[in-house]
C-alpha cells in the first residue's frame, strides 16, 4: 500500500509531537543546563581576554555530553539521529580545542562559526518538523538565532575580539535552551494531563 507523501509527512510530524510531549521534563533539563553553561560562557568571555580556547572547549564538551545523555532517553525520536550527529561534531570541535590550546585563533573562530551553523540548523529542521506543535516556533527561531550569530562572527572577520566570540556562543546556548524550555511546558502540560 503506497502512502502519499503528504500522508508520511504527517506521520512523521505526528510521531515528533508525541515525543516531545513523552519527553517533555527531558527537553526542559537540556533547557535549563543549555541555559546555565551559557550563561556561565558569557561571564567567562568577559572575565578574561586571553585563553578562550580551554574554556570554550569544556563547554562544548559538556554541552555534547548533556545532548548524548538525553538522546539515549529519546532513541525512539525519529530526528534522533541527526541530533547525535550535531552532539558529536560539537564533542569534536570541544576536543580540538582542548587538544592545542594555543592553536592558531583563526581555527578557535573557524569552530565556533560552524558550531554556531550547525546548531542553528538543527533547530532550524527540527522546528519546522514539529510545528504546529505548541512552541514549535521557538525552536526555529533559535535556529535561526544560532545562524544569525555564526554570520555575525562571519562579518566580524578577520579578528573579533575573544569575548564577542564566547559572547555569542553564550547567547546561541541561552536561546536554545530557552527554547526547549518553553518547548516542553506545552509538552509537559499535555503528557500531565493523559496521565
Amino acid at each position: 500500500m503506497a502512502v502519499s507523501l503528504n500522508a508520511a509527512s504527517e506521520i512523521y510530524r505526528q510521531a515528533l509531537q508525541d515525543n516531545v510531549k513523552r519527553f517533555a521534563l527531558l527537553y526542559a533539563g537540556e533547557g535549563v543546563l543549555l541555559g546555565v553553561v551559557g550563561l556561565l560562557a558569557i561571564i567567562y568571555s568577559f572575565a578574561t581576554s586571553s585563553g578562550l580556547a580551554v574554556p570554550l572547549g569544556w563547554l562544548l564538551i559538556v554541552i555534547a555530553a548533556l545532548q548524548a545523555a538525553i538522546l539515549l532517553g529519546m532513541r525512539s525520536l525519529p530526528h534522533a539521529g541527526f541530533q547525535l550527529i550535531s552532539a558529536l561534531i560539537t564533542l569534536l570541535i570541544g576536543f580540538l580545542l582542548l587538544r592545542d590550546p594555543q592553536q592558531a585563533r583563526q581555527t578557535i573562530i573557524l569552530l565556533a562559526v560552524v558550531f554556531l551553523m550547525l546548531q542553528g540548523v538543527s533547530r532550524l529542521t527540527f522546528g519546522l518538523s514539529i510545528r504546529p506543535f505548541p512552541g514549535w516556533q521557538w525552536v526555529m527561531g533559535s535556529g535561526v538565532l544560532g545562524i544569525l550569530l555564526s554570520l555575525v562572527l562571519v562579518g566580524s572577520l578577520p579578528d573579533p575580539a575573544n569575548w564577542l566570540v564566547g559572547l555569542l556562543v553564550g547567547i546561541e546556548l541561552i536561546g536554545e535552551g530557552t527554547a526547549l524550555a518553553l518547548l516542553a511546558w506545552p509538552g509537559r502540560k499535555a503528557a500531565g494531563t493523559k496521565a
